[in-house]
């Protein structure tokens, strides 16, 4: 059993890297496999909650912001404007699929806050506090630089050293992981090492210092992070705004070309007249009306969807694929900004 404790930076990466997303994965199965014990103090708890919205927002909006850039440095470039039209088309595809990849960060984010709130918080104690207080005040690592209140980081490493020192801790190895290499790595030399202040608290056996979660992780299981990672190297790229538009004009003349040739076969039946002038309101058990101009528009209308999409994808259809496409249709609209059901055509 691995004892590890993940610093506030690395959960918040976690969620907002991408490339490292799928270690979340490894982590929670080595906890369900009962492999990784984490051990979290109130302040990383504190630290997650505090940052998380910024995070959140942040993911989607470096998005935003570089897309913007791109564009506008794409529109003062000149050249060829064929060319600039299909690199903007291209940009807009990009821009639709913002929302879509920062929501990720979100997903993320609950699943990490779920795992903290699984084990039990580590409370900071008065000793924590004091001892912290003193690496504070004697410019200890990470307390070492003289510009920057590093308490919050002191607190944590004493709560893991707490841990290490704790009754029953023979025979338990345990792990320190961090992104933090300013403060918590060797000042100017391999950054894979911690600082000289605390170096005597780390070994390559009971208490190891990482900077990188993956290394962590293949140290407690190195088959499982093979496995797992593999398994989530793949994803599923969301769809182009110009993929979703269409597919969107093909299902709304479906749509359309059979609600017209329902029209024809009522005109055809007698049931719809056709007549100069529509007028209404129309009178008790008089047949429904529609304008012979109007009519002769639909026709031409239907002549020019039938050559552009082909006889053959126009119908006709049973009720299962006719729900599939007024499915479709209202989920890509949905997509698109408009409300679910919308099937106007």
């Amino acid at each position: 059993m691995f004892n590890v404790l993940i610093d506030t930076c690395v959960w918040l990466d976690l969620a907002q890297d991408q490339k490292q997303t799928p270690l979340l994965l490894v982590v929670e199965n080595m906890v369900e496999a009962g492999q990784l014990r984490l051990l979290v103090p109130r302040i990383v708890l504190e630290e997650f909650h505090k940052n998380r919205t910024r995070v959140a927002k942040t993911s989607a909006r470096s998005l935003t912001t570089q897309f913007q850039q791109v564009k506008e440095a794409v529109n003062k470039a000149g050249g060829d404007e064929k060319r600039k039209k299909e690199l903007l088309a291209q940009l807009d595809d990009v821009n639709h699929r913002i929302p879509i990849i920062g929501g990720a960060a979100e997903g993320a984010l609950e699943r990490i806050e779920k795992l903290l709130k699984s084990v039990t918080i580590i409370e900071t104690s008065e000793s924590v506090m004091l001892r912290a207080a003193d690496r504070a005040l004697h410019r200890k690592g990470p307390c070492h630089h003289e510009s920057k209140n590093s308490i919050a980081d002191a607190i944590v490493i004493e709560t893991y050293l707490d841990a290490i020192k704790a009754k029953g801790s023979a025979g338990q190895r345990f792990a320190f992981v961090t992104h933090n290499k300013a403060d918590f790595s060797l000042a100017g030399g391999n950054q894979k090492l911690p600082h000289e202040d605390l170096a005597t608290q780390f070994s390559k056996i009971k208490s190891m210092y990482f900077v990188n979660l993956a290394e962590c992780l293949r140290r407690i299981d190195p088959s499982m992070v093979t496995e797992l990672m593999w398994e989530q190297s793949w994803s599923q790229e969301p769809r182009g705004l110009s993929e979703l538009l269409n597919a969107e004009d093909l299902l709304f003349h479906q749509v359309w070309y059979n609600r017209h040739w329902n029209l024809r076969s009522r005109i055809q039946e007698g049931e719809v007249k056709l007549v100069d002038k529509e007028t209404y309101p129309l009178k008790p058990g008089a047949p429904e009306t529609c304008q012979k101009d109007v009519w002769a528009g639909a026709l031409r209308a239907a002549k020019r969807v039938e050559k552009k999409y082909g006889k053959k994808n126009l119908g006709p259809w049973d009720d299962f694929e006719w729900g599939m496409i007024n499915g479709k249709l209202s989920a890509i609209r949905w997509m698109l900004g408009d409300e679910w059901d919308m099937l106007d055509t």
